[in-house]
């Protein structure tokens, strides 16, 4: 039979048991019996396939919303009423870390992205400056040609020390203990892994 001769096909589906629809996944379920005959199994699968779309398309059809746009004819479908399941399993949680342990017992917050700025206001000036690094308001007095003395730590100083190499070694100090915790925890990190 040629394409030109194909007989007219009726468009209302009729079924012993009504199909089942979830429009939002453009799916028509079929509850009877296949039936196929073994002779032709190509012709009666495509006559059952023919079938689910000419059902699906008379539901959609009848119970969705059409509208009609500048760019064509849209039809809205509803919400999805079937879970699907999903194609891999749920990850599993990853081990909380000593870093996070610790900051649940302290109920110590992440910092928001505002406080991870490296910006500030500096009033005196009225500009905005770096928090560190070049130019950073954490060298601030390093470099003043002129230091008040403080009595008590101008005693507590080493001899030879001054009170200006006094803040840089401090803050030297300091990044170099961060760096020595941080690989510290790195060691202990690579052992809970073996």
């Amino acid at each position: 039979m040629s394409a030109g001769s194909r007989p007219n096909l009726s468009v209302a589906v009729e079924r012993p048991t009504p199909y089942t629809f979830d429009l939002g996944l453009l799916l028509a379920n079929d509850p009877n019996p296949v039936a196929i005959d073994h002779s032709d199994v190509e012709g009666s699968l495509a006559e059952l396939a023919r079938t689910g779309a000419q059902a699906l398309i008379n539901q959609l059809l009848t119970t969705c919303p059409i509208t009609s746009t500048d760019a064509g004819v849209l039809l809205s479908l509803p919400p999805s009423t079937t879970p699907l399941p999903r194609e891999k399993p749920l990850p599993t949680p990853k081990a909380e870390t000593r870093w996070e342990a610790f900051a649940r017992k302290r109920g110590i917050k992440p910092k928001t992205r505002e406080q991870r700025r490296n910006l500030q206001y500096n009033e005196s000036t009225g500009e905005w400056e770096r928090k560190w690094g070049y130019k950073g308001a954490n060298k601030a007095g390093e470099d003043d040609w002129l230091v008040e003395v403080d009595p008590k730590k101008e005693a507590s100083l080493k001899e030879g020390a001054t009170i200006r190499g006094e803040k840089r070694r401090e803050r030297k100090e300091k990044a170099k203990r961060n760096e020595r915790l941080m690989r510290r925890n790195q060691r202990a990190a690579e052992k809970k892994k073996r």
